[in-house]
């Protein structure tokens, strides 16, 4: 039977590298993009579905949830991907206004769990749903407190944060469907050069989807509730 995926934020960088790769592997990956046109084009490139889904907006959700019900039944992996930086510029928490961190939240933290939700009776109706988290690895406390590496002066309170905030609700979930076949992990993709970071990651966006596609594929015996690069574990 045909695995069918729903990726957020899949019509361009690590988003579209996912379904790509995904759909290589005989998976039915959906497009899902905030806008309809672009969501439309990434899907007609790939010769894969698409819909709209704007994380931000629980109506659209909800609709999404629809669609993917109507037209499959169920919904066996479920990328969490789309997600914003916000202004990368200034590196001090004192002087960030409550109104950007509530900015990026958005999106990062709380659309997750509106996506999430919307979702979950779709993944109960696979045999085995898995939900991959896209975090980073500067939502690592103990990678942020480590002077000896570059992520001590990466102190972006608002992009840091939510990708903290992120690995808890991945944590949350795993917990909650432990006793279920659904596995929830977080993974990181690295530095890769996509429009978040005006394209100065050293990485390729096909190099970061990696992580996620292994995890949207694991076996029965595959973790959950980890928070996972490829080269394993990153400390919490």
């Amino acid at each position: 039977m045909t695995k069918i995926a729903l990726i957020t934020g899949a019509n361009k960088g690590i988003g579209f590298e996912i379904a790509r790769l995904l759909a290589e592997q005989g998976v039915t990956a959906i497009i899902g993009a905030r806008d309809e046109e672009r969501g439309r084009a990434a899907g007609e490139r790939l010769g894969l579905p698409h819909v709209r889904i704007d994380v931000t907006d629980e109506a659209v959700v909800a609709a999404a949830a629809k669609w993917v019900g109507q037209e499959y039944g169920r919904l066996d992996i479920l990328v969490n991907n789309a997600g914003i930086a916000g202004s990368l510029d200034a590196t001090v928490p004192s002087a960030t206004p409550a109104r950007a961190l509530r900015e990026i939240y958005e999106t990062n933290v709380f659309g997750v769990v509106t996506v999430t939700n919307a979702m979950l009776p779709l993944l109960r109706a696979s045999e085995a749903g898995r939900i991959v988290n896209m975090s980073s690895e500067l939502g690592s406390l103990t990678l942020a407190m480590d002077r000896s590496t570059p992520y001590w002066d990466a102190n972006y309170i608002t992009y840091n944060s939510s990708k903290s905030a992120l690995n808890m609700v991945t944590v949350s979930y795993a917990k909650e469907l432990i006793d279920t076949p659904i596995k929830v992990n977080a993974a990181n993709p690295g530095y890769c050069a996509t429009d978040l970071n005006a394209h100065t990651g050293f990485r390729t966006a096909e190099q970061g989807a990696a992580i996620a596609v292994r995890l949207a594929t694991l076996g029965a015996d595959g973790p959950t509730g980890a928070y996972l690069e490829d080269d394993g574990d990153i400390p919490w």
